[in-house]
């Protein structure tokens, strides 16, 4: 007789899970976490690693440096669709130098896919078809204020990733053509957590779009999307991201933040333009996760 669980157990060869390197412990324990905090999933949509780490040392971007440094990670995919479906599986952006699934800080843990039946050290195992639904079930209210136009409901793709949380919320003021999109949604989620019930946790999943196309705006003198503009553009988000943090902290009592991007682009290196594609840019993504 077909037995699913023992398919499952033994899809992966075990052998696979042997880090290449020497196994280090977790920096945060998620299953205290879970239940104790609420956690908070910025993604920066487009961010380069190069820019971050750049306007990180020039001390333009003080809100996120004050977190930690940026770690060099690879994305889970080369646009924002195959990104956000490994992440919201609880793929996030993995270690540079991870070779396998065993080299990967596992923070959420899906069971029932080939990876175990126990979850690693340090990871939150759920059930369900997505992190948030895991979360839900463990008594989160899930949100999700979208920017890109992959969150834009008026779309009939665009209402996929709304669709896994159990609140979510888009209108055009927060979309990238707009100037002010980081602003309108910061300003968006200062209200809605100053009516959210205290006692009841919350799981937000945040997606900043102003460092995305198109980003010229940012930068006084240009008349086209550059590195330049994209590193602007960072310098806008971090300024918004500090109101946010404060006021999350004031109204909240503080969070436990993913902060990442999910894909870089290119500005004519070796001829390529934006993501969409594999290049050692648009599969370089910055990350770190913290306490506010």
């Amino acid at each position: 007789m077909f037995n699913i669980e023992e398919t499952a157990a033994n899809e992966v060869p075990l052998r696979l899970f042997a880090p290449t390197a020497e196994k280090k412990a977790p920096s945060v324990d998620m299953a205290q976490v879970v239940g104790a905090s609420d956690i908070l999933m910025i993604c920066l949509d487009t961010l380069r690693y190069d820019v971050a780490v750049q306007e990180e040392t020039a001390g333009t971007t003080p809100v996120l440096s004050q977190y930690g440094p940026w770690e060099k990670c690879q994305a889970p995919g080369n646009f924002t669709w195959p990104s956000h479906h490994a992440m919201f599986a609880g793929f996030l952006p993995c270690r540079y130098e991870a070779k396998n699934v065993a080299d990967r800080e596992l923070l959420f843990f899906p069971f029932s896919i080939g990876l175990g039946k126990k979850a690693p050290k340090g990871a939150y195992g759920f059930q369900g078809r997505t992190v948030m639904e895991g979360l839900a079930r463990d008594g989160y209210d899930t949100w999700c204020v979208g920017g890109v136009s992959f969150f834009d409901k008026r779309s009939d793709l665009g209402k996929v990733f709304p669709s896994y949380f159990q609140k979510s919320y888009w209108n055009p003021s927060f979309s990238c053509p707009v100037k002010d999109s980081t602003k309108n949604q910061v300003d968006f989620l200062l209200r809605k957590i100053s009516k959210a019930d205290p006692k009841q946790k919350i799981f937000l999943y945040l997606n900043i779009d102003a460092i995305h196309y198109p980003n010229y705006f940012y930068l006084e003198e240009a008349s086209k999307d550059c590195i330049e503009s994209h590193a602007a553009a960072l310098r806008y988000v971090d300024g918004e991201l500090g109101r946010l943090f404060r006021g999350w902290k004031e109204q909240r009592g503080g969070a436990f933040v993913i902060c990442c991007s999910d894909h870089g682009t290119c500005y004519g290196e070796d001829g390529c333009q934006f993501h969409g594609f594999n290049h050692p840019i648009v599969n370089t993504v910055p990350y770190k996760h913290f306490f506010l």
